[in-house]
């Protein structure tokens, strides 16, 4: 990234909130803000430098990927010029390098908790470079329908569109929607030629399928038509970040996965969450109560497998795995990850 943390006043993480008057609606305020003059409670653009990593080659012939093994990272040794007097010779680049793409990103500095999807959070940057290295190692996005389920600005959609055949970046709210949307069309001239990308409105918590445009002349600009609908069902990959906040929502949340994850393909979901901690009168302690909530929700993929016999194993549950956030380099770099954040595999059990 290209933007610096605004140094002027410090960034209190969520959910810690602000009020300006009983006018005003209870603000919240996120740790990724880049480049952003102080006192601005936004819209701003903020322009992200993403490093790509080498493309690997699938060997047919052999089974296996050509060039660095698959999972492995590579890491070349930097080259020193020393002049004469033995002092470090700097080259300066011209030009931007190869490998790397810039995304300009419009988004909120503060917002209300409705409308948090204005703003950049750290889960989604995380879930960013997931996605970029499974491009980078994988074809297992490539010629996917996608799902982008509370995307918010639309920057994981946008990176997933480089391989997806299909992706839909939905959220609620126009407000929402129109940023998302004019993202997408900051950024177009990096997509792939033949990725499809839709800008939906999706509410959790409105009835299922979406609602439908009855024709063309009537259909708003984030409605679906009925040919989407039917590539919605068949999207096999869903992804998510920072969703999880509230109870009633991951309760909405859960209720759509379970709607869309019961159509054949099957389907799986990666989502980025963060573990936000209260302090709680009924705890008298520090908390997670929200990702505590989360993970009641979820079967450990292992003890699934260890007890495939057992009569319960029958009832439909989602299955999660925790990804190793280890193996995953920072493709997105200068932001910090923090111990707070998790990737999850999660597939739904007929």
């Amino acid at each position: 990234m290209e933007c610096k943390k605004d140094e002027e006043e410090p960034l209190p993480s969520p959910p810690q909130t602000t009020t300006g008057g009983e006018s005003e609606e209870e603000q919240v305020m996120s740790e990724v803000h880049l480049g952003c003059p102080p006192y601005h409670s936004g819209p701003h653009l903020s322009r992200f430098t993403i490093y790509l990593p080498p493309r690997k080659v699938y060997d047919c012939s052999t089974g296996t990927f050509a060039g660095t093994v698959k999972g492995e990272l590579t890491s070349t040794p930097p080259i020193f010029n020393l002049d004469e007097d033995g002092d470090l010779v700097l080259t300066r680049r011209r030009k931007p390098p190869k490998d790397q793409i810039i995304i300009t990103i419009q988004h909120n500095i503060t917002s209300s908790i409705p409308r948090v999807g204005l703003q950049i959070w750290r889960a989604e940057l995380v879930l960013a470079d997931f996605v970029l290295h499974m491009i980078s190692i994988s074809s297992i996005f490539d010629g996917k329908i996608a799902i982008e389920l509370g995307a918010g600005t639309g920057l994981v959609g946008m990176l997933l569109a480089d391989v997806a055949k299909t992706v839909f970046i939905t959220d609620r709210g126009e407000e929402i929607l129109d940023n998302c949307a004019k993202n997408v069309h900051i950024n177009a001239g990096i997509f792939h030629l033949n990725a499809q990308i839709h800008v939906r409105e999706l509410d959790w918590k409105d009835s299922w399928p979406p609602q439908v445009a009855e024709d063309l002349e009537s259909k708003k600009s984030y409605t679906w038509t009925q040919k989407e609908i039917e590539e919605l069902k068949n999207a096999s990959l869903l992804l998510a970040a920072d969703v999880i906040y509230s109870d009633d929502l991951t309760d909405a949340f859960f209720s759509t996965l379970e709607r869309l994850m019961s159509e054949n393909p099957e389907k799986v979901l990666y989502l980025a969450l963060e573990k936000r901690y209260n302090f709680t009168l009924d705890d008298l302690d520090v908390v997670a109560n929200g990702y505590s909530h989360f993970r009641s929700y979820l079967r450990d993929v292992d003890d699934a497998e260890h007890n495939e016999l057992d009569s319960s194993s029958s009832s439909p549950c989602f299955l999660g795995k925790q990804i190793n956030l280890k193996e995953i380099p920072k493709y997105v770099r200068e932001y910090d990850r923090g111990n707070d954040v998790e990737i999850w595999e999660i597939k739904y059990k007929h």
